[in-house]
């Protein structure tokens, strides 16, 4: 059974909510992070990296100066390093939550090795990745250890037990 399982699928079609169901049924300790758009007035103006341990920061937003930017957004290097990073180093045998692993997050090198480092480890990883992607991403959808799972509004709804039995049954041999 392939440790590493991966949703993928359009933007907003709910991979975050389907990550955050699983971190609430999991029976397992876990470390990791997620994100979360952050809205004023129904629009998107960023994105919030939130830590399982209680930290956040900004991924990116439309406000932050930043010499990398996709679209309007300015990246925040910094916080990728310094929130994401840490987040998903292994520990004892927790599951690790990694979403995402995406265009923004990429631009880090150092969060190019520590997810590199979370995918070689004997830890469960449940975990979000872009649609296409670059030489980097794709090369990581093709490791022998990861199933991938696209989110539909389908089956969104029954992918978080899903999920978390396939842990259940992975943390159980």
């Amino acid at each position: 059974m392939k440790k590493n399982i991966f949703l993928t699928g359009a933007p907003a079609v709910g991979k975050t909510t389907v990550i955050k169901k699983v971190i609430e049924g999991l029976g397992f300790p876990a470390n990791g992070f997620y994100t979360e758009e952050e809205r004023v007035t129904g629009k998107r103006t960023g994105f919030l990296m939130r830590t399982l341990d209680g930290r956040k920061g900004y991924l990116a937003h439309q406000d932050l100066s930043s010499d990398v930017r996709i679209r309007r957004y300015g990246v925040s290097i910094e916080n990728i390093e310094t929130i994401a990073v840490p987040s998903i180093t292994p520990v004892g045998k927790n599951v690790i939550i990694l979403d995402e692993i995406g265009k923004m997050e990429c631009f880090s090198e150092l969060f190019k090795r520590a997810a590199l480092a979370a995918l070689d480890s004997c830890n469960p990883i449940i975990g979000t990745i872009t649609l296409g992607g670059d030489e980097f991403i794709m090369r990581i959808k093709n490791r022998n250890d990861i199933q991938i799972h696209e989110v539909t509004p389908d089956n969104r709804d029954l992918l978080p037990v899903m999920i978390v039995k396939i842990l259940t049954e992975l943390l159980a041999s």
